[in-house]
C-alpha cells in the first residue's frame, strides 16, 4: 500500500507538495549548475520565487493548460483554450499541450520575452500601486456624460 493511500485529505496534499517541491529543487540545481546561467544575477533566490510561483498554479505537477488558464485568470487576464495552447507552444519543447518547470524556468530566465514572463513580471508591480481612495473628484455639469 502507498504511502499516500494511508493519508487523508491535507496530509496527503502536504506530501505531494513536498515531494514535488523536492523534484523541483533539483531542477533549480540543474540551472545553478549550467554554465549558460552563470551570469545571471541573483539566480538563487529567482529559481526560489519562480519554484513558488509555479507550485501554487500546478496543482498537480502535470504542466496542463488547466494550471496555466489558472494561473492567466488570478493574474488577471484570461485566456481562451486556444491562445494557452499557442502560449504552451512558445515555451514548451514538448507538444503544446503541457509545459514542465524545466520549460517555464528556460522561459524566464531566457533573452526572448514571452507573454507569460511580461505578465508574471508586471503581477508584481501591479500589486504595488495603489487604488485611489476617497471620494471621485467632483464634476461640473458640463463634464457628465
Amino acid at each position: 500500500m502507498s504511502q499516500t493511500r494511508d493519508l487523508q485529505g491535507g496530509k496527503a496534499f502536504g506530501l505531494l507538495k513536498a515531494q514535488q517541491e523536492e523534484r523541483l529543487n533539483e531542477i533549480n540545481q540543474q540551472f545553478l549548475d549550467d554554465p549558460k546561467y552563470s551570469s545571471d544575477e541573483d539566480l538563487p533566490s529567482k529559481l526560489e520565487a519562480f519554484k513558488k510561483k509555479y507550485m501554487e498554479f500546478d496543482l498537480n505537477e502535470d504542466g496542463d493548460i488547466m494550471s496555466l488558464k489558472r494561473m492567466m485568470e488570478k493574474l488577471g487576464v484570461p485566456k481562451t483554450h486556444l491562445e494557452l495552447k499557442k502560449l504552451i507552444m512558445e515555451v514548451s519543447s514538448g507538444s503544446g499541450e503541457t509545459f514542465s518547470y524545466s520549460d517555464f524556468l528556460k522561459m524566464m530566465l531566457g533573452k526572448r520575452s514571452a507573454i507569460l514572463k511580461m505578465i508574471l513580471m508586471y503581477e508584481e508591480k501591479a500589486k504595488e500601486q495603489e487604488k485611489p481612495t476617497g471620494l471621485p473628484a467632483k464634476k461640473a455639469i458640463s463634464e457628465l456624460p
